[in-house]
């Protein structure tokens, strides 16, 4: 890294997949460990697939979890260029409003990005998906004391007691993934 160039930022990644979701979950990991230093990956979870009204739809189950990276470049970058790309490659092309909650090969977003809070029409950090079990639970796993950026809140205080209803644990692709962020 030369003068000119940023110093890494601590970016925390939701990743959900509930098409061929452990070969697309690990792919997607390996993609973005070529691009940037994974420093910590959460327990991945099964969790039913959510319809419009947020109850089970019946459609195939998501695995979801959360990897922290040290992020060489800003957000917007991060999170059109890098995970957008990532996306593209491993097939997924709708993103409207209409597909929000359809079947997905991979879902990449950016869930908090150092201390920053950005509230763009495209763009929210922290992200409001931080509300959903999967990614608070990983957040709380990988930095059991993060403070929420702009809010000051202390998260493990927004989860208290740590119980996750609804998620299953998938010990074999979590330790595929921890493995892979170790090398």
């Amino acid at each position: 890294m030369n003068a000119s160039s940023p110093k890494p930022v601590a970016a925390y990644v939701a990743v959900g997949s509930n098409i061929d979701p452990r070969p697309n979950v690990v792919r997607a990991v390996e993609l973005l460990a070529e691009q940037m230093p994974l420093t910590g990956v959460s327990t991945f979870w099964r969790t039913a697939s959510l319809g419009a009204d947020g109850l089970p739809d019946g459609g195939p189950e998501f695995v979801n979890g959360v990897v922290r990276t040290a992020a060489p470049c800003g957000a917007r970058r991060l999170k059109f260029d890098v995970l957008r790309a990532i996306e593209a490659q491993l097939g997924r092309a709708e993103r409207s409003r209409a597909a929000r909650f359809a079947p997905r090969t991979i879902d990449l977003d950016v869930v908090l990005f150092g201390d920053e809070v950005i509230d763009e029409p495209d763009l929210r950090i922290p992200s409001p998906d931080i509300g959903r079990p999967f990614v608070a639970a990983g957040l709380l796993e990988l930095d059991p004391d993060l403070v929420l950026p702009g809010s000051g809140e202390v998260l493990s205080c927004l989860w208290p007691g740590g119980t996750w209803p609804g998620l299953a644990a998938d010990a074999e692709l979590t330790a595929q993934l921890k493995e892979r962020c170790e090398r």
